[in-house]
């Protein structure tokens, strides 16, 4: 009920309540002057009673009724605190407060639209630091290796080299472009689509792509396994997942970069190695959640285990020392 209908009540309340009080005050008096033998009863004359009977009704019931407003303001005065709480937290970037019903109907309706407004806007927010997060994350490394290739055809005066090296420059762009697109849609929550994707393809880009990276640090990468492997998955989600395993060892490893392709039944199995010390015992467990890491970010892999999901497959670390990562997706006969 609302607080103005819980008011009315009370009021009404009174009035009936105040006209019983005065009725059972003037009966018993009109019983007790019956059976005595003067007009007085308790010392007072009979017809002062017709006075002090509705005067005594009011007095009671209205101390009651005043309670009773009272009680109602206060859950009132409790629904309004939480409600103004509740829009300086969203004003300040916070989620839904903890609340109680207070029982007025309209209170209560208002501090659930807030509350509810409040849960909304904090996934948003969310969504929108994770969407920041995620793209600093993907394009970092990518980033610098394009400014890499690009300094290198700027230092060359072999035209061969500058067609070929921009030729990788384009498409590590449009790689790129494709990256935020992807990221956009997934923040959108709408579903990929799972096209048939060969591996030997998206592999040899990303090889190009890391290729100064590598270089740089005085690494190198081998791929390995049956030509001709495909596997059911949405290009630029595939192409994230190995960027961000190639990038964890690259960042975290040490040696040789290994990527072993086969297949499995119905699925194809991509493990990606390093000859560095592996993942601490401690953070192994742990090594999915964005906010778990030995160093750096701590966002790439658990992204990497979102897009694996995303495309109805799976990315485990399959062992902690030396670190081996396994995505593990459906093959191309599957749906």
């Amino acid at each position: 009920m609302t607080y103005t209908g819980h008011v009315h009540r009370v009021v009404a309340a009174a009035v009936v309540g105040s006209a019983v009080v005065t009725a059972l005050v003037l009966g018993v008096v009109a019983v007790a002057a019956t059976g005595s033998q003067g007009v007085r009863v308790l010392g007072i004359d009979l017809l002062a009673w017709i006075l002090i009977a509705p005067a005594l009704g009011v007095a009671l019931v209205g101390g009651l009724t005043l309670v009773v407003v009272r009680v109602i303001d206060a859950r009132r005065a409790r629904g309004m605190d939480y409600i103004r709480d509740q829009v300086v937290a969203i004003r300040d970037g916070g989620g839904a407060l903890p609340r109680t019903m207070v029982g007025l109907a309209d209170v209560d309706a208002v501090a659930g639209d807030v509350a509810r407004l409040a849960g909304e806007l904090a996934q948003e927010r969310a969504m929108d630091r994770d969407f920041a997060a995620d793209a600093s994350h993907q394009l970092r490394t990518p980033l610098t290796a394009l400014l890499m290739r690009l300094e290198e055809i700027g230092q060359t005066d072999d035209l061969g080299v500058v067609r070929d090296e921009a030729a990788v420059a384009v498409t590590q762009v449009e790689r790129l472009t494709g990256v935020i697109d992807t990221m956009r849609t997934r923040s959108k929550g709408e579903k990929a689509q799972l096209p048939e994707i060969s591996l030997d393809s998206v592999l040899a880009g990303l090889q190009r792509e890391y290729q100064p990276a590598f270089t740089a640090a005085h690494r190198t990468m081998r791929v390995e396994g049956p030509p001709g492997l495909a596997v059911r998955a949405a290009p630029m989600d595939l192409a994230q997942i190995l960027q961000i395993l190639i990038e964890n060892s690259l960042d975290h490893g040490a040696g040789r970069v290994e990527i072993e392709m086969r297949s499995s039944g119905g699925s194809v199995v991509i493990e990606v190695s390093d000859e560095g010390e592996g993942v601490p015992a401690a953070i192994a467990p742990h090594i999915f959640e964005r906010s778990v890491t030995s160093h750096g970010s701590g966002l790439g892999l658990g992204l990497a285990r979102q897009l694996a999901e995303r495309n109805g497959g799976r990315l485990e670390l399959v062992s902690a020392q030396p670190a081996v990562f396994a995505a593990f997706l459906s093959g191309p006969g599957s749906r």
